[in-house]
């Protein structure tokens, strides 16, 4: 059985976090019309503006998750679960990681968007509580569906 820890990034921990990213989103290839937004960012610059928050296990990253405020909600940028690792719960622990955040920020709920054509992942948000609010279109034409969850009392 594993032992995962959750801590805080630091900035040493940026070349794997962008590997686990790369390895995550792999499965997307060819099921959007363009590389998802956590592929092609910039992490230098995303670890200086956002929070980064990892899972553990042995001395091995295995998911994290990318949060900012923004207005009174955290957005979650990004949730990564190595592909070996997926199915195990570790998703889900880092979204209700991102409700404790957005609750001890005195925020009134998260928020994300994802690619339309990313099914499952939305299926897994709904399950979570995440209710539907609009769909955008981004640019190359790929269609945005933004969901919210508000925390409760």
């Amino acid at each position: 059985m594993s032992e995962t820890t959750l801590r805080r990034a630091v900035a040493e921990d940026v070349p794997e976090i962008r590997a686990l990213t790369l390895r995550a989103y792999a499965r997307w290839q060819g099921v959007t019309p363009r590389p998802p937004r956590p592929v092609t960012a910039d992490y230098v610059r995303a670890f200086r503006e956002h929070r980064f928050d990892l899972l553990v296990d042995r001395g091995h990253l295995i998911a994290l998750i990318e949060t900012v405020g923004q207005g009174d909600e955290l957005l979650i940028v990004n949730v990564a679960v190595d592909p070996g690792r997926q199915g195990e719960g570790h998703g889900v622990r880092l979204m209700r990681h991102a409700e404790v955040l957005a609750r001890e920020g005195g925020l009134r709920g998260t928020r994300l968007y994802t690619n339309k054509a990313m099914t499952t992942n939305i299926v897994l948000y709904e399950r979570l509580g995440y209710r539907f609010e609009r769909e955008t279109l981004h640019e190359h034409d790929m269609l945005a569906v933004h969901m919210a969850r508000p925390l409760g009392a």
